[in-house]
């Protein structure tokens, strides 16, 4: 088998692959923080609870090294992503039952409701700084308070962006964008990007899944029609091909690739 026809066949594996795993994605990825012990520390203690709708993944000790390649994904988007409306979070006190909250949604004007606090604005808000704003309010009230705060869904709309890019990870959509613009917003192609064999994955809504190949290099030198630079939709994954580990077979096979699919197309609307 010539070079060129290798390429060709790991490429078709690569979308078979790919397309098997969109069909069979489902469930949702669950972030939770904790406070650390010394409250006047900035919270660091965010941490991704990895727990899905049917099965819990290996815990710290038994995760592997592809494992590893989401989990460092999951806890940037965790840090960094601001509540918004319809999004569901928990907030625990330990040791006051009263004033925790196993499940709470985010309304439309951005605040939730709280036993002990009253109307909380939570819009804008990244979960770390929840869990310092909550511990600092209930210290008027309790002595020492150990707060605790979980992301149950992020109902923003949310993309992918994987492989060859300066900054893989997760996108939350909160104006119209395009594939080059998603790929930009990642820091752009890294040095070994392949920008003629972007691939976006697609989940449909009823339960079928696309594969879209959008060559970048023509958008780059103008020769691409404006179409060809897609829009991009909520729950979509970009792949750019790079480097072995950084190849769409590769990155299809890993074990927590069906998982990021579900935790990207949670909440699309």
């Amino acid at each position: 088998m010539n070079g060129s026809k290798l390429m060709d066949y790991t490429e078709r594996a690569g979308l078979a692959a790919a397309m098997v795993v969109l069909a069979c994605a489902g469930g949702g990825w669950r972030v939770s923080a904790q406070t650390p012990p010394d409250v006047t520390q900035k919270p660091s203690g965010a941490r991704i609870s990895g727990e899905k709708t049917h099965s819990r993944t290996p815990t710290a000790g038994q995760i592997s090294g592809e494992d590893h390649f989401f989990k460092d994904i999951y806890q940037e988007f965790y840090d960094t992503y601001r509540l918004g409306p319809a999004d569901e979070i928990a907030i625990r006190v330990t040791g006051q039952p009263d004033y925790t909250l196993e499940r709470v949604k985010v309304t439309p004007t951005g605040n939730i409701y709280h036993p002990l606090l009253g109307v909380v604005e939570v819009a804008g808000v990244t979960m770390p700084q929840l869990i310092e704003r909550l511990t600092r309010d209930l210290s008027e009230y309790l002595i020492n308070p150990k707060v605790s705060a979980e992301l149950i869904e992020a109902n923003s709309a949310k993309i992918g962006v994987l492989g060859d890019v300066m900054r893989p990870g997760i996108l939350v959509m909160n104006k119209p964008m395009s594939v080059l613009e998603a790929i930009t917003a990642s820091g752009g192609f890294a040095d070994s990007g392949d920008k003629s064999g972007v691939i976006v994955l697609r989940q449909l809504g009823d339960g079928r899944a696309q594969t879209l190949k959008v060559n970048v290099k023509r958008i780059f030198e103008g020769k691409a029609s404006a179409e060809e630079n897609i829009a991009m939709q909520a729950g979509d994954t970009i792949i750019v091909n790079g480097n072995k580990k950084k190849k769409m077979s590769y990155i299809v096979s890993l074990t927590g690739f069906g998982g990021f699919l579900g935790f990207i197309s949670a909440g699309r609307r």
